[in-house]
C-alpha cells in the first residue's frame, strides 16, 4: 500500500483519497441526491410504525416532543461527522475518523464497537420485518421469510451502489406515499372527532412530563435517527465535495425528523386506550397500526404494517447491508480485519466479499434471534448500545483532531457542539438496558484481546499515509 505525502486535492480544492495512500477502488456515481435518499432510507421515514408504542409508554404519550429533543441531540452528532468528513473523505465512518482523529488503535477499538451495531443492524430489520410479514400471512414462517429477504437485499447490493440507489429511490417514493395517506386520513378523522380529539399533549402534557422520562424515552426514539451516520460509509463513492456528505446528513436529519415528529402527533391523537397503552406497554408492537384502524379502519392498519415490514425488511437492511460492507472493506483494507473482506469486484465496484460475510452473519444471528422471545429487544438495545458508544469516540475525536492538533479557533463547531452532543449521548448510554450494557462490554473486551493479540504479533494496527502523532 502505497503512502503518499504529497497532498493532492481534487477539482473541488479538497483532500483526495490518494492523498491518504489508497487506491480509489469503488465507483464514485452518487450526488447528492442519492446521498440524502439513501439516509432517509436508511433511517426509515415511516420508522416510527414499528416502535410507536413503547416510545408512547415509556414518554407518557410525549412521542413528538421525545423525537423532537432525539432530533436535536442527533444534530449535534451530525456536526461532528461533517467536520470529519471533511478532513478525511473516505470510507469506514467512526472508525476512520477515530483512527485518524486520535490513533490508529482507537480507531481499530471505535470500528470494533460499531460493527456491534452495523453487523446487527441489517439482523434485526430482517427479524422486524419477518414478523410482521408473518403476521400478514401466517401460513408462512418466520425462518422463511428472513431467508427470502437476504437473499433478495443480497443480489441487489452485489449488482452495483448504483442498483441499489435505484431501488432506494422507489421504495423511498412508496414509504412517503403510505406515510402521506395515512397523515391525511388520519388528521380528517380527527377532524371529525374520532379518536381523542385534536391535542397538543404529545408535545408537552402537564401532567406527565418529568426529565429523566421524556430522555430515557430518547434512547428508543435514537434508534429510528440511527442510519444517517450511513452516509458517511459512501463518502468514496460521492462524486461532488466532501461537503455534500455532511450536508446530506443534516437534510437527511431534518426531513425524516419532521416527519417522525408529525406522524406520532397524528397517531396519538388515535390511540384507542391511551391509559391502557401507558399502563401495558405495547408487547405485539401494533399500537400504530391500532390508531391508523381508529382513523381508516382495517384496510389502513393492514397497509401501514406491510409498508413496515417492506421498509425494514427489503428497503432500510439493503441499505444497512451496503453500509455494513463498507465498513468491513475499510477495516480489512488497513489489515485489521482478514484481507479477503478488502476484495473488490471489478465488474460491479463493490466489496464483494464483505458484502457474502454481512448476509451469512445476519442469517445466523437472525434466526438464532427469531427463537428467542426477547429477539428484537435485546437486538435492538445493542444495536443502540454498539453506535452511541462509538458517536462519543466521534465527539471526543473532533476536539483532538480539530482544536488540540490543528489548534482550531472555531469553538462553535469543534468544541462547544461536540461537548453536548458528547454529553446529551453519555445520559442515553448511562440510562441503556443492562442487558445490553453487559453483552456490549464482553464484545469491547474481545476487541482488547485481538488488539493485544496486533502488539504482542507487532502488528499494531497502522492507517497508510499516517505518522503516529
Amino acid at each position: 500500500m502505497s503512502t503518499s505525502s504529497t497532498p493532492s486535492h481534487d477539482h473541488h480544492g479538497q483532500h483526495t483519497l490518494e492523498e491518504f495512500g489508497y487506491k480509489q477502488e469503488l465507483h464514485r456515481s452518487l450526488t447528492f441526491t442519492d446521498l440524502l435518499v439513501y439516509g432517509l432510507i436508511f433511517m426509515v421515514p415511516i420508522a416510527p410504525f414499528g416502535i410507536f408504542g413503547s416510545v408512547y409508554q415509556s414518554s407518557g404519550g410525549m412521542v413528538a416532543l421525545t423525537y423532537a429533543i432525539g432530533m436535536l441531540a442527533m444534530m449535534f452528532t451530525a456536526n461532528s461527522y461533517a467536520q470529519m468528513v471533511q478532513a478525511f473523505p473516505m470510507a469506514g465512518s467512526v472508525y476512520t475518523y477515530a483512527g485518524r482523529g486520535f490513533r490508529p488503535w482507537v480507531g481499530f477499538l471505535t470500528g470494533w464497537v460499531i460493527l456491534l451495531d452495523y453487523v446487527l443492524i441489517p439482523a434485526l430489520l430482517y427479524l422486524v420485518a419477518s414478523v410482521a410479514m408473518s403476521s400478514i400471512v401466517p401460513g408462512i414462517p418466520v425462518p422463511v421469510w428472513l431467508v427470502a429477504f437476504i437473499v433478495l437485499n443480497t443480489i441487489v447490493n452485489y449488482m452495483g451502489i448504483e442498483m441499489t440507489a435505484k431501488v432506494n429511490k422507489v421504495m423511498l417514493l412508496a414509504e412517503l406515499v403510505v406515510l402521506g395517506i395515512f397523515l391525511v386520513i388520519g388528521l380528517v378523522a380527527v377532524a371529525q372527532g374520532k379518536g381523542n380529539g385534536f391535542s397538543l399533549d404529545a408535545f408537552f402534557n402537564p401532567g406527565t412530563f418529568t426529565w429523566p422520562l421524556v430522555l430515557g424515552a430518547v434512547s428508543v426514539a435514537v434508534l429510528s435517527f440511527l442510519g444517517f451516520d450511513g452516509i458517511s460509509m459512501l463518502a468514496e463513492e460521492n462524486r461532488e465535495g466532501t461537503r455534500t456528505i455532511g450536508r446530506a446528513m443534516v437534510a437527511a436529519l431534518l426531513l425524516a425528523g419532521t416527519l417522525f415528529i408529525v406522524q406520532t402527533w397524528v397517531a396519538s391523537m388515535l390511540v384507542p386506550d391511551a391509559p391502557a397503552l401507558l399502563a401495558n406497554g405495547d408487547p405485539d408492537g401494533t399500537a400504530f397500526y391500532d390508531a391508523a384502524r381508529v382513523g381508516g379502519g382495517a384496510w389502513l392498519a393492514t397497509l401501514t404494517a406491510i409498508a413496515t415490514a417492506i421498509a425494514w425488511g427489503f428497503a432500510n437492511s439493503l441499505v444497512a447491508q451496503a453500509a455494513t460492507s463498507r465498513l468491513l472493506y475499510a477495516m480489512a483494507r488497513d489489515r485489521q480485519l482478514p484481507s479477503f473482506l478488502a476484495v473488490v469486484s471489478k465488474r460491479h465496484g463493490v466489496p464483494v466479499n464483505a458484502t457474502f460475510v454481512t448476509a451469512a452473519v445476519s442469517l445466523v444471528v437472525g434466526l438464532y434471534m427469531a427463537a428467542r422471545d426477547d429477539g428484537i429487544t435485546l437486538l435492538s438495545t445493542l444495536v443502540n448500545f454498539g453506535a452511541l458508544s462509538a458517536f462519543l469516540v466521534l465527539h471526543l475525536a473532533v476536539i483532538n483532531h480539530f482544536v488540540r492538533r490543528q489548534g482550531s479557533r472555531d469553538w462553535l463547531r469543534h468544541l462547544v457542539y461536540p461537548l453536548i452532543g458528547f454529553g446529551i449521548l453519555l445520559f442515553v448510554v448511562i440510562n441503556a438496558k443492562v442487558a445490553a450494557q453487559v453483552l456490549a462490554f464482553v464484545w469491547l473486551a474481545i476487541g482488547v484481546v485481538i488488539l493485544l493479540v496486533f502488539k504482542f504479533r507487532n502488528r499494531e494496527p497502522q492507517l497508510a499515509g499516517m505518522e503516529d502523532s
